[in-house]
């Protein structure tokens, strides 16, 4: 279980942009944390991950402190993390970066299991560079199959529905249904009702601190329904 204790993030000019954030997260949960821009999504999962550190509070995960551990040492103790923009690399090969991340050479099998689980072709695509020549979707998912050869509990998504089609972002979705099981917790940030909908729990984020977190069946209909002040994450109109 990953625990966040009292959690707060300030700027160097006292801006602060996390506010007292407490949330437990559950082993095996699908977890989409929700809001508008600016609330503090991103900041809370970068916190997590350890790419940046609290001013205040504390990371618990099993039991145990990890607010002190830089992302390496949280990526050996079970936690990865999914850009909002993949990283794009010239002349590696998708079997090179899932054996670079698995951390060891990879046989056909293993490499189907991981692509086959994002909905990639391995034939098609394990000869291919991690480059331009892949769509949106494409690299999407691709670094989804590498967060999954880390081999690690936690994975945190950032938006990842950015920036691609609405044919790779269909796609998407299948593949974070398939994901779902008791092995991963995955925390998504999204603004995407398809995704809430996939959800296990919701945590919604404003101005840096948590208004609503619970099952997705609690609280999806009252963001449907305009009852968080001041946030409707589907397009509908917030009332005055």
């Amino acid at each position: 279980m990953l625990e966040i204790k009292n959690v707060g993030w300030t700027l160097s000019d006292g801006a602060e942009i996390l506010k007292d954030v407490s949330v437990k997260i559950g082993d095996g949960k699908l977890v989409v944390i929700t809001g508008p821009n600016g609330g503090g999504k991103t900041t809370l999962a970068k916190v997590i991950a350890g790419l940046i550190q609290p001013t205040s509070g504390s990371i618990w995960m099993d039991g145990k402190d990890i607010s002190n551990m830089d992302i390496t040492q949280r990526a050996q103790a079970g936690i990865s993390y999914g850009f909002q923009q993949p990283v794009r690399f010239k002349g590696l090969t998708v079997r090179e970066l899932m054996e670079l991340s698995a951390g060891q050479e990879l046989d056909m099998d293993g490499l189907c299991d991981l692509l086959g689980k994002v909905g990639l072709c391995t034939v098609d695509y394990i000869d291919r560079d991690v480059d331009a020549s892949l769509s949106g979707g494409e690299i999407k998912r691709v670094e989804i199959a590498s967060v999954l050869a880390r081999g690690t509990r936690v994975l945190i998504f950032d938006e990842p529905e950015a920036g691609i089609d609405l044919w790779s972002f269909n796609g998407l979705v299948t593949a974070f249904e398939a994901l779902k099981d008791n092995q991963h917790t995955m925390i998504i940030i999204s603004h995407q009702e398809r995704i809430l909908e996939i959800a296990d729990d919701i945590i919604v984020m404003a101005n840096g601190t948590i208004r609503l977190s619970g099952p997705k069946d609690e609280v999806l209909p009252k963001l449907l329904d305009s009852e968080v002040a001041g946030y409707c994450p589907v397009g509908r109109k917030v009332p005055a």
